[in-house]
C-alpha cells in the first residue's frame, strides 16, 4: 500500500487528497454560518430520507466513482465535514457532481457553509481546495477495484449464484463427461469462494 498525494492535474494546480491504489479521499471542514447549523441538521435529515434513497443511488451509479460519503456536523454546531473516497481524478469527481441530483444536494448541503459559491461556479474548485484537509493516512480495503468492477463483479456473482441454484448445473457437475474441468484446482477455488 502506497499513500501519496494525488497526481497533478493538466492545466491545475496539484490537487490534495491522498490516494491508495484507484482510490483517492476527499475531507472538507467548512465553517456552518452563524445560525445555520438546524436548517444544516434539518437538510441532513432530509438526505437521509428512505424516500430519496432511489434517487441518490441512481444518481450516484450515474457518476460511477464515488465508493463512500459521510457528512457530520461538529465543535458545538460550528463546522461542517464532508468526506468521501472516489476513483479518478479529484477534477472529473467534482464536476461529476454538478450534472446529477447529487450536485443539488451538495448545493443544498454547503449553502450553510461560509463562503459556498454554488456546485456550478467556476470557482467551486478553488473553494473545496481552501478547505480540503488531505487525511494523514488513507488506506483502502479494496486498492485495486473501482466502482465499476465492483459493480461488475456483483452483476457476476449474482449471475453465477444463479446458475449454482439451477437443475441443470448440478446435472452438469456429475456428468463424467465434465470430471476433469470439476477436478481442476481453479474449479475447486470457484466452488469454494461460491459457497463462502
Amino acid at each position: 500500500m502506497t499513500a501519496k498525494p494525488g497526481a497533478a492535474q493538466s492545466g491545475h494546480p496539484e490537487r490534495p487528497g491522498r490516494s491508495d491504489g484507484v482510490c483517492s479521499e476527499f475531507t472538507v471542514f467548512t465553517e456552518i454560518k452563524p445560525g445555520h447549523a438546524d436548517a444544516l441538521r434539518e437538510d441532513l435529515a432530509a438526505m437521509a430520507d428512505a424516500a430519496e434513497d432511489e434517487r441518490v443511488h441512481a444518481a450516484v451509479r450515474q457518476i460511477g466513482t464515488l465508493h463512500d460519503a459521510r457528512h457530520v456536523i461538529f465543535d458545538n454546531d460550528t463546522r461542517f465535514m464532508f468526506a468521501s473516497v472516489f476513483d479518478g481524478s479529484w477534477d472529473n469527481y467534482i464536476d461529476d457532481f454538478a450534472q446529477t441530483v447529487v450536485g443539488e444536494r451538495f448545493d443544498k448541503v454547503f449553502s450553510h457553509s461560509v463562503g459556498f459559491p454554488g456546485v456550478k461556479d467556476p470557482r467551486v474548485k478553488d473553494w473545496f481546495i481552501a478547505h480540503q484537509a488531505p487525511a494523514g493516512v488513507f488506506v483502502s480495503a479494496y486498492p485495486d477495484l473501482t466502482v465499476q468492477q465492483i459493480y461488475k463483479d456483483q452483476r457476476v456473482d449474482d449471475a453465477f449464484q444463479e446458475v449454482l441454484d439451477t437443475a441443470e448445473f448440478h446435472e452438469a457437475l456429475e456428468n463424467p463427461a465434465n470430471a476433469r474441468l470439476v477436478a481442476t484446482p481453479a474449479f475447486q477455488r470457484l466452488m469454494e469462494e461460491a459457497s463462502a
